[in-house]
């Protein structure tokens, strides 16, 4: 008996046979039992390649199990107590193919048109997730889900929706009734269409299902092609062609032609099933027949859908048979061209869009491809396709998260990770370059051409605003180990709101790298921003707090008095800072003098032995309005070394940030030393001058000091406590 007869629930029967075996019970699943049931599969399976497929089985039907036992002695004893029964190269691949298989024939289409065409307006859809969808699952939608995914279906916009195959299932035919008879379920624009094989009596219970139905469609098909008319049917041409014209014009009495239907607005489709396997000129002369029973009218036209029912060329061999149909046909007008693409050889897609392009006015699919097999034309990429070219595709996928989550629930299959447009993944990047040219892009975009909605879409690697289904841009870029500067930077971007200077960008992204490599999976974004937050001390400064500061002119240098009734220009004067910071929860008041305010406090820093030259500086501004806050981001060197360290300050007061930045700086110089994180102690006494001691006793000293002018809070301390305390350290 091959494996896949034995089946998962022959596999668990013989397990709860022997569940009460002394080995193992029903809840632990023992090595014992799980050999033994892969010994079970052995003995009975005929299948050549049959091991991996039951260890698959065990694995996802026993998961736990499986963790647990895996690598245990006895489950690998068990095993070795029966050998395969089939070398592992008993079915090679054919070394020439050609003697099994026979390449598809391709037409002589010598004057072709479809090349030089071009698709620029959406054809009509048939959503067929309820009929052909439905019917690949392993457990199909109960009327409820059915229904539940009929109402999403409608408000994305689909006007023509397969709902059943009402002959084959008292499900379906009561889900048709009650899309019929229940007030406000189907829109009065929506037409319902309905599968009949073609068959007298299968016919009239479909079209039952149907009474009273605003608009509805009838679908009937027959299979023409050489193998389904010889292994199926028996029959030669000719008796296939009288049976769908005895099936046509059975079907117009009993809907058009029927008097009591006259309140239903019908329509009719005959699909020559495997037309894609059908002599050209045979696919027309049945269809030519079907139409004379059916008697369209321009009004009213038929519609022919042509189904890949098993895709067996290339997707142009697919549009040459459809151009072939359409100019072969008379009375183009008359007929409407549907396709029905299966995705056995991955081309779906490009079929269904060259079809198109060939002559096709409508196509069938389903959403994110389910169907028989590899499935049906996927539509949402087909839509969404077209969505990128400029093209409106009338149906509207704008929260394509909540469609995902319908369609998952309903099929209990979910949608691929990498599915176009729908999978998870399909709007992320993980390559560095990747994400280095997205933030290029998007950057661009913000700064330079604006965000207008009409602004054309040029972001490398995203060929669709992810904002446009309903997706975020945080979810772009993803971090993994393989991940460069620019994704780390695009997350801190979209964050933070910090536009990370290029060198600040490589360091950190050796951190995230580092982290990355040390967890083996990739970083959520609330871990990034943790990590940078961390090493630049933005949440909190653990080692180096600024208490107050200020930072004046310095005038110990003045120049010359100015003339009478004229102020000192202090433009060329050095600046003065005057602080006082917590170093390891000890105060330390500090001045020094430079050109400017980053300057002057490199300075001051200098005096307690943390000498840093700035080599670098880069600044933005965060958010707008009164909201506003200055970003800065410091690069220093070690004197007289080759380190380099970064610093980040957020505040309001862009002096105040950049001092806040410099002191991050410092704090990464002194994580970086040796012996770190021990406390610090200063290296050199801290001389105060008597412009320093007059600065400091302003800050601290008066009343009228307690706050001060750029912001900061005053510290009333000692000055001369804290300038001993300097010096003994």
């Amino acid at each position: 008996m091959p494996a896949a007869i034995i089946g998962v629930d022959a596999l668990r029967q013989r397990y709860l046979r022997y569940s009460g075996s002394p080995y193992g019970d029903r809840e632990t699943y023992s090595p014992f039992l799980i050999g033994l049931l892969f010994l079970f599969a052995i003995k009975e399976s005929s299948c050549p390649y049959f091991e991996s497929q039951v260890l698959h089985l065990i694995q996802i039907n026993f998961e736990s199990a499986w963790s647990k036992y895996n690598k245990h002695p006895t489950f690998y004893r068990l095993l070795s107590t029966c050998p395969p029964r089939y070398p592992a190269n008993t079915m090679p691949m054919l070394k020439d193919p050609s003697r099994k298989y026979k390449a598809f024939k391709p037409l002589n289409l010598p004057n072709r048109q479809w090349p030089n065409k071009v698709v620029d307006k959406p054809p009509r859809w048939l959503a067929t997730d309820l009929r052909d969808g439905n019917q690949s699952l392993p457990d199909p939608m109960d009327g409820e889900q059915k229904y539940r995914f009929f109402k999403m279906l409608v408000e994305i916009g689909y006007k023509e929706i397969e709902v059943s195959f009402p002959s084959a299932s008292q499900t379906d035919f009561d889900f048709t009734r009650r899309l019929v008879e229940e007030p406000g379920l189907t829109p009065d624009d929506v037409a319902l269409q309905v599968l009949a094989p073609c068959r007298e009596d299968l016919i009239r219970r479909t079209v039952d299902s149907l009474k009273g139905a605003k608009k509805a469609i009838l679908h009937i098909y027959l299979a023409t092609s050489p193998c389904f008319r010889r292994i199926i049917f028996n029959m030669d041409r000719k008796q296939s062609l009288e049976m769908a014209v005895k099936c046509t014009k059975y079907a117009r009495s009993i809907t058009k032609d029927d008097p009591s239907q006259a309140g239903t607005d019908w329509q009719f489709e005959f699909s020559p099933e495997t037309f894609s396997d059908t002599e050209p000129e045979f696919a027309v002369e049945i269809c030519q027949a079907v139409k004379a029973a059916w008697g369209p009218t321009e009004e009213k036209p038929i519609i022919f859908n042509l189904p890949a029912t098993v895709e067996m060329a290339t997707p142009n061999v697919f549009a040459d048979q459809i151009e072939y149909f359409c100019t072969n046909m008379t009375e183009r007008e008359k007929f409407v061209v549907s396709v029905h693409p299966h995705n056995d050889r991955g081309c779906a897609v490009a079929a269904a869009e060259l079809a198109q392009m060939a002559g096709a006015q409508r196509v069938e699919g389903t959403l994110f491809g389910n169907g028989e097999r590899t499935g049906n034309v996927d539509l949402v990429t087909l839509a969404l396709n077209l969505y990128t070219q400029g093209v409106s595709p009338g149906v509207d996928f704008s929260d394509i998260n909540a469609v995902i989550k319908v369609v998952e629930e309903s099929n209990k299959i979910p949608v691929n990770e990498r599915a176009p447009y729908g999978g998870q993944l399909v709007v992320c990047a993980f390559s560095g370059s990747h994400q280095d040219a997205i933030k290029k892009g998007f950057k661009l975009r913000q700064d330079g051409e604006g965000a207008d909605e009409d602004t054309e879409w040029t972001v490398p690697y995203l060929p669709l605003d992810p904002q446009d289904i309903g997706r975020t841009y945080e979810a772009v870029i993803r971090v993994n180990s393989q991940s460069g500067k620019g994704g780390a930077a695009w997350v801190i971007l979209r964050s933070l709101e910090l536009d990370l200077p290029r060198a600040l960008q490589v360091e950190f992204s050796k951190i995230v790298q580092e982290k990355t490599e040390a967890v083996s999976r990739e970083l959520k974004p609330t871990e990034i921003v943790n990590l940078f937050e961390e090493a630049y001390h933005l949440k909190s400064n653990p080692r180096f707090t600024l208490v107050d500061y200020s930072i004046t002119t310095d005038r110990s240098q003045s120049p010359a008095p100015p003339e009478p009734g004229k102020a000192l220009n202090t433009k060329n004067l050095k600046r003065r800072f005057a602080g006082i910071i917590e170093i390891d929860n000890v105060q330390h008041a500090i001045t020094g003098v430079g050109p400017g305010a980053i300057s002057s406090l490199a300075t001051a820093l200098s005096s307690l032995g943390i000498d840093l030259d700035v080599r670098d500086y880069k600044e933005h501004s965060i958010g707008r309005g009164r909201d506003t806050k200055a970003a800065t981001y410091i690069q220093c060197t070690a004197a007289g070394s080759n380190q380099q360290v970064w610093g980040v300050g957020i505040h309001q007061d862009v002096v105040q940030a950049s001092l806040i930045a410099l002191l991050s700086a410092a704090s990464s110089f002194l994580a970086s030393r040796a012996g770190s994180p021990a406390p610090f102690r200063p290296i050199r006494s801290n001389t105060l001058t008597n412009e320093d001691i007059q600065a400091l006793e302003q800050l601290t000293g008066a009343p009228e000091a307690a706050t001060t002018s750029n912001g900061g809070l005053s510290a009333k301390v000692n000055i001369d406590q804290l300038t001993t305390q300097a010096g003994k350290m």
